[in-house]
């Protein structure tokens, strides 16, 4: 038996297709215009992670609940119990936790848990460690309770939220420590991603001005404030590695072709449309190259 050609006839393993979303509050809404064109048209991926506003708006694409995200968003977000000033200083969180987390998603418009655990896609958050900085990563696969504590974690801003406490961690926002997870995707064998952007390919994060009175306010969470110091180097490291993986072809990215223009507290509802068609746009234009880049 000739052995070489015995070889040669082995099946070569897929690439595993990954789906990575940035966050940025509603600047999300650009997130699920893309991810609602997705759904429409049957684009399949094998695994999927989101941070902050990706992970608790990219659920919904495990879940195929289209149109939920921006349906909620726009009904919900003058709710003071949604998102407030007043929900900040009677609760300690801006986006209310009890509401966003459990009244929303269990009982106003509700988070499709069956089709969330059915699908096989696999789905996972990443949130921030407080005591070390680091992020930390949690695949969701029933969207139960412990999932969506890891969701609000991710989703936790620093200085306006509460730190979550799930799976032995105290945790907030991913963003502060991982912007976008390409790398931790291709790091447990996803090699060919998809990443949807919610900045511009012009943008560049600059370094935090009131860093001193940040650390202040930070003071309990040292580790906290330290990665915040060196966000901007973090964040603009990662978009010029993001770049380089799109001109080598083995990254394809969806971004806004312009600055969004949207609050992160946005609470007018055709603003929010706006971003989301603005997402639909991008999506729908991008299709042809991207069933390419897929094989599909």
């Amino acid at each position: 038996m000739d052995t070489n050609k015995s070889k040669k006839r082995q099946a070569v393993p897929a690439e595993k297709a990954g789906l990575v979303l940035e966050g940025g509050a509603m600047r999300g809404m650009f997130t699920c215009g893309v991810l609602d064109v997705f759904l429409e048209n049957d684009i399949r991926f094998d695994g999927a992670a989101g941070i902050s506003a990706g992970a608790v708006f990219g659920c919904n694409y495990k879940s195929k609940q289209m149109g939920r995200a921006i349906r909620y968003n726009k009904k919900y977000c003058s709710d003071p119990r949604y998102c407030s000033l007043r929900s900040l200083l009677k609760t300690g969180d801006l986006y209310g936790a009890d509401f966003c987390y459990r009244v929303l998603p269990d009982e106003l418009d509700p988070f499709d848990r069956k089709a969330f655990r059915e699908n096989s896609v696999k789905f996972y958050v990443g949130a921030t460690d407080v005591k070390t900085g680091t992020c930390i990563f949690h695949q969701c696969t029933d969207g139960g309770e412990e999932d969506i504590k890891w969701m609000q974690a991710s989703a936790s801003m620093p200085l306006v939220s509460r730190p979550v406490c799930v799976g032995g961690y105290t945790m907030l926002d991913g963003g502060i420590s991982d912007a976008v997870p390409y790398q931790y995707m291709e790091h447990i064998g996803y090699s060919r991603n998809v990443i949807i952007l919610t900045q511009p390919a012009s943008y560049t994060k600059k370094k935090i001005r009131a860093l001193p009175l940040i650390k202040l306010m930070l003071r309990r969470y040292p580790a906290i404030a330290e990665a915040m110091a060196v966000r901007h180097e973090m964040y603009n490291r990662q978009m010029a590695e993001i770049k380089e993986r799109e001109r080598s072809g083995s990254t394809f990215v969806i971004r806004p072709p312009e600055p969004l223009g949207i609050s992160r507290t946005e609470n007018d509802p055709e603003e929010l449309e706006r971003v989301y068609q603005m997402g639909r746009r991008e999506a729908i234009s991008a299709l042809p190259e991207m069933k390419r880049f897929l094989n599909l």
